[in-house]
C-alpha cells in the first residue's frame, strides 16, 4: 500500500467518523414540546396541591420530571411573555413591552422583524417546526407564525377567541377591535372553518403533528388561550367539577379540565410514538391569574395577573426529558426566556446573533452545575411604571403608584414583610442593578389596545 493509499483511507475514515458522529448527535437530540397555558392560576393545578380541579395528565407530566417551585415568566401578561418567549431576549430590549392591538394593517404591533425566534433556529439545525394555539405577536401578515419560522400552524392569531364560535367574520380592518374574538381560525396561512371546542380542536392538531411526524426531528409550541375568558365550556366538562359553588369559578376550572385533556391527548400521541423519553417538554403559564376576573388562585402568592408581585409572575412550571432528567423538584428561579436557551442547546441549534438573556437549564435541573441560573432577574411594565428584581432569595418590588419595597422570598413567600428599612444596603443595590439593566432597554414601540369586547360568555 502506498503512503498515498493509507492517507486516502485515513481521510475516508476521518469523514466515516465525523457523520457518524453527526448521526449520533442528530438521533440524541430531543423533540421539544413547550405547552403555554393562558391565565392559569399558581394553586389551580393538582402538583400544585390543588384538589378541586383534577388534572391528571399535567399531574403526570410533573411527576416524570421536574416541578420548578421559582418558574417565572417575564411579563405580567399575554402578549410580553410569548415575545420573550419566542426570542430567549427580555422583550423590553425590542419594545415590545405591551400586547398588540388586533390591527391587521399595522406593521409595528408585533414582533419586530429583527428578533429571531426559536422556530427559526431550530429548522435551521432540521427540526420540523409546529405551532397549535394562540400566537398573539402581531395581526399584519408579516407577523404571521409561518413567516416567522413555524412550517406548520394551526390556530388563532390574535389575543383571545370565542372557544365556539369560530367562523362569524371575515377579518375585516375595520372592524379589527370588534371582531377580534370572533375571526376564523388559520390553518398555515389560510383561513379555515372549525365546529370543534376550541380546546379540544388544539388537542386534535396537537396530537396529529406529533403521529404525523413520528420518524423526524420536531418542535411543537402547544399555546392554549384556555382558562382565558370568555369563560365558555361544555357540559361534560362542568360536571367534573359540579361541587365548586361559584359559577365563575366552576366554569374557569372546567376549562382547566378541557386543557388537561387536550394535553393528554397530546403526550398520548407521544407516547405512541415511542418518543416520551426523548422529547424535552415544558409547561408553563403565560402569566399568574386574573382574581378578579375568573376567580384564579395563585395562593400563596400575593397580587394577579398585571403585577410584578409574585401572583403575576410566578407561574406553575414543569420540565420533563426522562432520557436525561431525574424526577424531582427545583427550587432555585427559572424563567421562560430560558427556553430558547436550553432549546438551541440541546438541539444543536445555532445560537441568535444577538446576545441572549436566558441560559440553558438543563445542567442546573441534573445537578451537573450549582448555584443560581441567573445572577437577577428583571420585571418591567409600562415603560417602568412596575418593575421587579430578584437576586437570590431577595426581591425589590414596585408596584404601580407605590414605593419600592423588599421582600426575602425564602421566609415571605407572600411579600407582607417589607425589608427595604432594616437591609437598606440590600435595597440600594438592587436599585442600582435594576437602573443598569433599565438603560439597556427601549420604550414600548406600542400600546396595549382599550380592554373590553371580549365576546359573549356561553355554555
Amino acid at each position: 500500500m502506498t503512503r498515498g493509499d493509507m492517507m486516502a483511507r485515513v481521510a475516508v475514515a476521518a469523514a466515516l467518523a465525523m457523520l457518524a458522529g453527526l448521526f449520533r448527535a442528530a438521533a440524541e437530540r430531543p423533540n421539544i414540546l413547550v405547552i403555554v397555558a393562558d391565565d392559569l392560576g399558581y394553586a389551580d393545578v393538582g402538583f400544585q396541591g390543588c384538589k378541586e380541579i383534577p388534572t391528571p395528565h399535567l399531574d403526570r407530566l410533573a411527576r416524570s420530571g421536574i416541578r420548578c417551585t421559582d418558574g417565572y415568566v417575564s411579563h405580567p401578561f399575554c402578549s410580553p411573555t410569548r415575545a420573550g418567549l419566542m426570542t430567549g431576549r427580555y422583550q423590553q430590549r425590542f419594545g415590545h413591552e405591551n400586547n398588540p392591538a388586533w390591527l391587521p394593517n399595522d406593521l409595528i404591533a408585533g414582533l419586530p422583524l429583527g428578533e429571531t425566534t426559536l422556530p427559526q433556529l431550530l429548522k435551521e439545525a432540521g427540526y420540523v417546526t409546529g405551532m397549535v394555539g394562540k400566537w398573539h405577536l402581531g395581526a399584519h401578515p408579516q407577523f404571521h407564525p409561518c413567516a416567522r419560522g413555524f412550517d406548520e400552524y394551526f390556530g388563532l392569531r390574535g389575543g383571545g377567541h370565542d372557544y365556539f364560535e369560530h367562523n362569524l367574520f371575515k377579518e375585516d380592518p375595520e372592524k379589527a377591535e370588534a371582531t377580534e374574538y370572533k375571526i376564523p381560525l388559520h390553518r398555515n396561512r389560510e383561513p379555515v372553518e372549525e365546529s370543534e371546542y376550541l380546546t379540544d380542536a388544539f388537542g386534535r392538531e396537537a396530537a396529529a403533528f406529533v403521529a404525523r411526524h413520528q420518524g423526524e426531528t420536531w418542535f411543537l409550541y402547544l399555546a392554549f388561550n384556555a382558562p382565558h375568558s370568555p369563560l365558555q365550556v361544555p357540559q361534560a366538562y362542568l360536571d367534573r367539577v359540579k361541587g365548586i359553588a361559584s359559577e365563575k369559578r366552576r366554569t374557569y376550572a372546567a376549562m382547566i379540565c378541557a386543557m388537561d385533556d387536550a394535553i393528554g391527548r397530546t403526550l398520548g400521541a407521544m407516547q405512541a410514538s415511542g418518543k416520551e423519553k426523548d422529547t424535552l417538554v415544558f409547561f408553563f403559564s403565560d402569566n399568574g391569574g386574573p382574581v378578579a376576573v375568573t376567580e384564579a388562585s395563585n395562593a400563596p402568592l400575593r397580587g394577579a395577573k398585571g403585577d410584578v408581585f409574585e401572583g403575576g409572575i410566578r407561574v406553575p412550571f414543569i420540565v420533563s426529558w426522562p432520557a436525561r432528567v431525574k424526577p424531582g423538584e427545583y427550587r432555585r428561579p427559572v424563567c421562560s426566556i430560558d427556553v430558547l436557551a436550553t432549546s438551541v442547546a440541546v438541539g444543536g441549534a445555532p445560537c441568535p446573533e444577538k446576545p441572549m438573556d436566558g441560559v440553558n437549564i438543563v445542567p442546573f435541573l441534573t445537578g451537573e452545575r450549582e448555584g443560581d441560573p441567573h445572577a437577577r432577574l428583571f420585571w418591567r411594565t409600562g415603560g417602568g411604571a412596575t418593575y421587579a428584581v430578584r437576586e437570590g432569595d431577595l426581591k425589590l418590588t414596585c408596584p404601580k403608584e407605590g414605593r419600592p419595597q423588599l421582600f426575602d422570598l425564602s421566609a415571605d413567600i407572600g411579600e407582607t414583610k417589607d425589608l427595604s428599612a432594616s437591609l437598606p444596603e440590600k435595597m440600594a443595590a438592587l436599585m442600582e442593578a435594576y437602573r443598569a439593566w433599565d438603560g439597556e432597554l427601549i420604550q414600548p414601540l406600542f400600546q396595549s389596545p382599550r380592554s373590553g369586547k371580549k365576546g359573549k360568555t356561553k355554555k
